[in-house]
């Protein structure tokens, strides 16, 4: 019997990634998707469950399907998409929930793969060159985001301690970039002039959305188990990245930065979230060698992931985004899933 397994967050970008990719491995069985909203990417085998922010359903789910593999891709990495409030209780309330039907008695669970995120290690003037896994933030937490995700790995390290039995990956992924992710970088290398703190030029290390989504894929079919930093090789300075970019950069005061950001957020001009400023400011490394050493291999350098991205944004600005959009419509899904009309061996 092959892999049974769920997915949270299916209505994200990284949850619908992750939903075709698994739908690709003939390895895979069932594959169950948990949101409060509905799919945003055509799938022809994910099943999908409606659920609360906090997944309060996932253990009667659990238990109803013999669910052997969980995907966690839905913490939330960017402060200025919601509120404090909402956000602990997307990252702390559904990670709580998620582990504990993972852990409960009886549990078929036995492979979790948690996508989070570099902010765990903050950015600051003291930080090594390279941050490895087992390295500590130099400084405290100082945003929303950072101090939510790291009482997530507090949970997570728990559980790994008390399952044994239950290979469990923390997968923490630098700033990622792609031509069909929106994140507050992206944004900012489609601008005219792109912002920049004034006296600062940071290394920078990014990866390519595909290699994010392969990581996770390596993750679930290897049972990897323990902390692994996802990052493309190389760091790049920031007016590089500008540079390849073919982009001007704008000046941010090194004092009061994130005055001046708040109020190029009000005149609409960008919305820079704090984390990120700070690596604007300092930049970050990690040290990407235990992924490789276990075989994985990014298809991306940090350039190359600069580059590919700006490459699909001159081609759409040429061609324009034919994209129309999907829109989930259960009949229709039952239709491609059931009727015998349908070549199974054709995507629709």
């Amino acid at each position: 019997m092959g892999r049974r397994i769920l997915v949270t967050g299916l209505a994200t970008y990284w949850g619908g990634r992750l939903a075709q990719a698994l739908e690709a491995d003939p390895d895979v069985d069932v594959i169950i998707g948990l949101d409060t909203r509905r799919p945003t990417v055509a799938l022809e085998r994910t099943e999908y469950v409606r659920s609360d922010e906090n997944y309060s359903i996932l253990s009667r789910i659990v238990r109803a399907t013999g669910i052997d593999t969980i995907a966690h891709t839905f913490l939330v990495v960017d402060s200025t998409q919601m509120s404090s409030r909402t956000m602990h209780e997307i990252n702390v309330i559904g990670t709580m929930n998620l582990l504990a039907a993972a852990s409960a008695a009886g549990s078929t669970v036995r492979t979790v793969a948690v996508k989070s995120s570099a902010h765990v290690y903050g950015s600051s003037p003291k930080d090594p060159y390279w941050f490895r896994e087992t390295d500590r933030r130099v400084n405290s937490a100082r945003t929303k985001v950072e101090r939510s995700l790291l009482e997530v790995e507090g949970y997570v390290r728990d559980f790994a301690r008390d399952n044994p039995h239950v290979s469990l990956a923390l997968l923490r992924c630098s700033n990622v970039i792609g031509p069909d992710l929106a994140t507050p970088i992206t944004k900012a290398l489609t601008l005219p002039v792109v912002p920049k703190v004034a006296g600062f030029d940071p290394r920078l290390q990014l990866i390519h959305e595909d290699d994010v989504v392969a990581a996770i894929m390596f993750a679930l079919e290897h049972r990897l188990a323990g902390i692994y930093n996802v990052a493309a090789d190389g760091m790049i300075p920031w007016s590089e990245v500008c540079a390849i970019a073919g982009r001007h950069g704008l000046p941010l005061p090194p004092v009061a930065t994130a005055l001046t950001t708040e109020i190029l957020r009000r005149l609409g001009i960008i919305d820079l979230p704090p984390e990120l400023l700070q690596v604007l400011t300092y930049g970050r490394g990690l040290d990407n060698r235990r992924l490789k050493e276990a075989g994985f291999s990014y298809r991306y350098t940090t350039a190359g992931a600069v580059e590919a991205f700006m490459e699909a944004v001159r081609l759409r600005s040429t061609i324009g985004d034919r994209d129309t959009g999907y829109r989930y419509e259960d009949d229709v899904e039952q239709f491609f899933r059931h009727s015998p009309s349908v070549n199974r061996g054709v995507r629709p």
